[in-house]
């Protein structure tokens, strides 16, 4: 399981893991309770390894976050997401601590230790994101010719 292939959607609590195209949506199957259903084609959604977090000079992505929380935790959840703001935001300034006060708010974060728990609890270790930008200089210097 890839982080790619996990996703969010807008107004469904949760996660869920992509299975195949549909012909109105996606057909995903929640990490939760394994239930299958679909998501409409209006549904608003997002894939985990395409999302980014602010910090003062950048942006990180999600999979550096969790990483990050896994290392930090040795494998195990992390705090609760209904804990106290300031517990909340003292756990997010130990994983990444230039991210931007100002941006990212303590909504995010609570959604962003939920997915984190969601995930470890659904047995996913990895969190690393395939960068598709530093494939391809690879690929155009395959094609290069020798001179």
């Amino acid at each position: 399981m890839k982080l790619k292939d996990i996703l969010a959607i807008s107004g469904q609590p949760g996660l869920y893991k992509y299975i195949a195209q549909s012909k109105n949506g996606v057909i995903v199957e929640s990490l939760t309770d394994g239930k299958r259903s679909n998501a409409t084609s209006s549904s608003r959604v997002s894939a985990l390894g395409e999302i980014s977090v602010y910090t003062e000079t950048d942006e990180v992505s999600l999979g550096s976050i969790f990483t990050a929380m896994f290392e930090k935790h040795g494998g195990k959840e992390a705090i609760s997401h209904k804990s106290s703001p300031e517990q909340l935001k003292a756990l997010f300034a130990e994983v990444l601590p230039d991210y931007d006060r100002d941006r990212v708010h303590v909504s995010d974060m609570k959604k962003i230790i939920s997915w984190y728990n969601i995930l470890v609890t659904a047995g996913m270790t990895d969190f690393a994101v395939e960068d598709p930008e530093a494939q391809e200089p690879e690929a155009a210097e395959a094609e290069a010719p020798a001179e």
